[in-house]
């Protein structure tokens, strides 16, 4: 699901023309989070998290849209803080996190949109499936100094997945009309990325 992206996430620092020379940069996964959003009976909207996010931009200052960025994301921790609902989104029926523990993201394309949004193509895997995806990416254009000296970057990475096309097709329909949980999926990466030395 919109996990995801994902993600995903890192792809948000593809867009920093903002340190001195090509840099690598980590995604800080104690302060990075996945989330996703999914309409439930047609009439409210579920949300939750996804696990641990982590990946590597290498970011090309000169040139943005050449940077590359590759992200994953940990499903088998997935919370919406109901344990029934979470086992069942870990079950055969969504995600399986037993065979499909992981989420990916691999960028094949950056698009500038402005000085401080893009537009990162690239193949997301999730539930076994590879779907090519567009994320649009918005963030910080400078970096800076944390209290403990790291250089920082920082943005946030969203996109809507259909999760019938990841092969995620589990649904029941509605006497009334409608459907249980909609195929549309919402997700959203708040992201933080370290610079490595």
């Amino acid at each position: 699901m919109r996990h995801f992206l994902v993600s995903a996430v890192a792809i948000v620092a593809a867009g920093f023309p903002c340190v001195a020379s090509a840099s690598t940069w980590q995604i800080d996964s104690a302060h990075t989070s996945a989330q996703f959003a999914v309409r439930h009976l047609m009439v409210s909207t579920v949300r939750g998290t996804l696990g641990k996010v982590t990946g590597v931009v290498i970011l090309d200052e000169a040139d943005p849209t050449k940077s590359s960025v590759e992200a994953s994301i940990d499903a088998t921790t997935i919370d919406t803080r109901e344990p029934k609902r979470d086992a069942h989104l870990k079950s055969p029926d969504f995600f399986d996190v037993a065979k499909y523990p992981t989420i990916t993201f691999k960028a094949k394309k950056v698009t500038k949109v402005s000085d401080s949004k893009f537009q990162v193509t690239g193949d997301l895997t999730l539930h076994g499936v590879t779907k090519e995806v567009t994320l649009d990416a918005e963030g910080l254009p400078k970096p800076f100094k944390d209290p403990m000296g790291n250089f920082k970057l920082g943005g946030m990475v969203t996109t809507k997945l259909n999760r019938k096309d990841f092969g995620i097709e589990w649904n029941k329909s509605l006497d009334g009309g409608g459907v249980l949980v909609s195929d549309a999926v919402d997700v959203t990466i708040d992201v933080e990325l370290i610079g490595q030395q």
